[in-house]
């Protein structure tokens, strides 16, 4: 009886991360000709998020800060081959909304942008600037 409500409890666990993961969207980040980085703004609303991928170098200095309206609002970032529902590199909620790090490996970084629970369920709005540069 424990082992089946052991798998239960993993499978709707599982089953959440998906669902909740379901309304991000995708954007492939592109910095101007000759620049290093490149300031966004966008909004997200309810369990809507957005994750940015970019690629990058392992050496490299990768700053992020989140500037948004509404208090709820953070951001993680995951390294290549990580993404929503694995270990994040980086947790905007215990940082400040503020990342600048060297590096670790090669490859696709991706930083997802959403709403707390707590303002999802509420179907709240936040409008963002989001700074990300490379170098």
């Amino acid at each position: 009886m424990k082992t089946k409500s052991l798998v239960f409890s993993l499978m709707l666990a599982l089953f959440s991360i998906s669902v909740y993961a379901a309304d991000d969207r995708y954007e492939q980040v592109k910095f101007p000709r000759g620049a290093s980085g490149t300031s966004i703004k966008s909004s997200i609303t309810g369990y809507q998020g957005v994750n940015y991928t970019l690629d990058a170098k392992a050496g490299q200095t990768m700053t992020v800060k989140l500037q948004p309206s509404n208090l709820s609002n953070y951001f993680n970032i995951y390294a290549p081959g990580k993404g929503p529902g694995n270990e994040a590199l980086f947790i905007g909620e215990l940082n400040d909304n503020k990342f600048s790090a060297i590096l670790p490996a090669t490859g696709t970084y991706t930083i997802q942008v959403f709403l707390m629970r707590n303002a999802a369920r509420r179907n709240e709005r936040s409008n963002y600037t989001l700074d990300i540069s490379i170098r």
